[in-house]
């Protein structure tokens, strides 16, 4: 399942919107800022059934 989520960049600070791919579950994964381009930590939480219930970017400093 995909989904669309919003993350602010931990450093530079812009909003920006990515695709999320839930079908495997919790996951961690490195997304790079389309505005900086340095490296972000996307980390998604999931529900039983695979639906999206959190999200949190890092820069992992």
């Amino acid at each position: 399942m995909l989904d669309t989520i919003r993350l602010t960049c931990p450093w530079c600070g812009e909003r920006f919107e990515t695709v999320a791919d839930t079908s495997g579950g919790d996951a961690d994964y490195i997304e790079d800022c389309p505005v900086c381009c340095k490296p972000i930590t996307v980390h998604l939480s999931t529900d039983l059934d695979g639906e999206l219930m959190d999200w949190r970017a890092d820069d992992d400093r």
